[in-house]
């Protein structure tokens, strides 16, 4: 890997992502591992909430049930989808909606065997709505997946069948040309689903009410836990090509606290962040990869203040992005006036980057946000106006929340700044039931399609907790969906349209950067899988050197 490297090679992606790429990973050499003791420590920058995969809404939580469990494909060092479970291609019918896959012979941690059937509970969990999942939408991609999850059809009528115990089949929707890419994603999961069942709303929230079929199994996790290991799962099926016997995780929410713990080399990896970046700009043990995730800011539309629509422009354009990237974060992260990330999707006659052939909306402009914020005032019969910005307790959210409470209150006369900075599982809870005027959170998209973020603000989205409903807009990504599945250009003509109601018009979501991951990796760590989109980073394929 080199420094400064960038993952985000998306068209190579969707070109290869009909295809597999064997049924194991591409192994690095690592010759001579045996004879060193594979054990090593990391950090992550918050605790787990589920390891339930109907249930995460986070990332450490999505990565940790990516090294506990495998679907039908997995994610190779080149970025792309290969088989995993799927034992061979799957058949395909003549109209690409019937996906016929044979699964390989594989164990849970538990040595009972991975069936067709677990993949169909699974995805059931997932749609049914009275469990709330926020990744619902996900099972849009099957048969009356949406009607389902609407209430309209019953759970059963998904199109997810077990053919047998070795045969699952899926019906889409509409064609899928990337769907393998698709089905690497955390939803997507399997689940023993007589464990599972008799486990019900406890499933996922400690190591024993949890059991995985992934590279490894977690060991010292009560649901709680600030401090747990991984280790190398017996029962994969892919053992052989699983180096590191254990990993050491640690919860580290301060970045400084991490890079204290590389520097006394008691960790392997960890996230940089903040002036901790630039002071290891130069290290040969820093890395930067820029990745799909945006940081954004999301008004609840269901409150007076953040429901009027000058108010959410004014606070989007007073906050100087550049500068916040720039001397904050300066972590190769850059600004975004819109959702969808640069570098991400590619027009499919012209090959022009998504986010530059729509523009910039909205972007930092103080005299145009003033300009929002006097008309916001007007309309709500309001000279001061107090709101509160929620976030997570993390150091990266709370170094955001701060900057942007110094530019809105500087910037946007008679406006107050309350941040509350609480635990992530809190500020989730909060979220969904709705009790917050602003809130900070990133997203990363599962899969390289512009749909993947518009989706988030779709009114049937479990993660829309800003209440945004424009039937227009949903219209438009039905249309997406469907209608205009098999016509390429028109289908990005109509995601183009709708980024620009979704923020230019409406102000439904304020985006305020694309991350990059930056982290320090000791030289003795080899193979680290970092993803652009998606789960953020694999262990399965990393090994120790001398």
């Amino acid at each position: 890997m080199k420094k400064l490297g960038f993952l985000l090679a998306v068209t190579a992606v969707l070109l290869a992502a009909c295809g597999g790429s064997g049924d194991t990973a591409d192994s690095s050499d690592t010759t001579g591992t045996d004879a060193v003791k594979q054990e090593i420590a990391v950090s992550l920058s918050g605790e787990l909430t589920t390891l339930d995969s109907a249930k995460y809404t986070d990332v450490n939580s999505s990565d940790m049930i990516g090294q506990l469990t495998e679907g039908l494909y997995r994610i190779n060092q080149d970025n792309d989808p290969e088989l995993a479970l799927a034992s061979e291609e799957p058949e395909v019918s003549e109209d690409g909606l019937t996906y016929t896959f044979k699964l390989r012979e594989s164990n849970y941690s538990d040595g009972t065997p991975v069936k067709a059937e677990d993949f169909v509970y699974s995805f059931q969990t997932v749609v049914d709505p009275k469990n709330a999942s926020t990744s619902s939408d996900r099972m849009d991609i099957f048969k009356n997946g949406r009607e389902i999850r609407s209430g309209e059809k019953e759970v059963s009528e998904l199109g997810v069948k077990a053919l047998d115990d070795q045969t699952l089949q899926l019906e889409l929707e509409n064609p899928l040309p990337f769907l393998p890419q698709i089905l690497t994603g955390t939803p997507f999961m399997p689940k023993q689903k007589e464990f599972a069942e008799k486990l019900g709303e406890t499933y996922g929230t400690s190591e024993e009410n949890f059991v995985g079929n992934g590279p490894f199994i977690i060991k010292g996790w009560n649901g709680n836990s600030t401090i747990w290991e991984l280790e190398k799962n017996p029962e994969y099926w892919d053992k052989d090509n699983v180096k590191l016997d254990k990993i050491d995780v640690n919860v580290v929410k301060e970045i400084a606290t991490g890079a204290n713990l590389f520097e006394d080399q008691q960790l392997d990896y960890t996230l940089l962040a903040d002036t901790y970046v630039q002071q290891y700009q130069d290290s040969d043990q820093a890395y930067f990869v820029s990745k799909a995730m945006v940081g954004y800011l999301s008004p609840n539309q269901k409150r007076e203040v953040t429901g009027n629509v000058n108010v959410r422009k004014a606070i989007l354009q007073a906050i100087d992005k550049e500068g916040f990237t720039k001397n904050i974060l300066a972590d190769g992260s850059t600004p975004l006036n819109g959702f969808v990330a640069k570098d991400f999707a590619k027009n499919p006659s012209t090959g022009e980057d998504f986010r530059e052939e729509n523009g910039d909306f909205l972007p930092y402009d103080v005299k145009a946000a003033q300009a929002s914020w006097e008309k916001a005032k007007q309309e709500l019969g309001k000279d001061e106006i107090t709101l509160e910005l929620l976030s997570a307790d993390s150091a990266l959210a709370k170094k955001t929340v701060e900057f942007v409470q110094g530019q809105l209150e500087e910037n946007l006369p008679g406006l107050t700044i309350n941040i509350r900075s609480i635990p992530l599982q809190n500020r989730l809870d909060l979220q969904n039931e709705g009790k917050f005027d602003l809130v900070f959170g990133t997203w990363t998209p599962d899969f390289a399609d512009p749909i993947d973020f518009l989706n988030f603000y779709d009114s049937q989205s479990g993660l829309n907790t800003a209440g945004y409903d424009n039937p227009t807009y949903d219209a438009g990504l039905q249309d997406a969906r469907t209608t205009l599945a098999n016509d390429p250009d028109a289908r990005w003509e109509d995601l183009l349209k709708m980024e620009k109601l979704l923020i230019e018009e409406d102000a439904a979501v304020l985006p305020l950067y694309q991350g990059a991951t930056a982290y320090l990796k000791s030289d003795r760590l080899e193979g680290l899988q970092l993803f652009p989109f998606g789960r953020s980073v694999s262990f399965r394929t990393a090994y120790v050197t001398e």
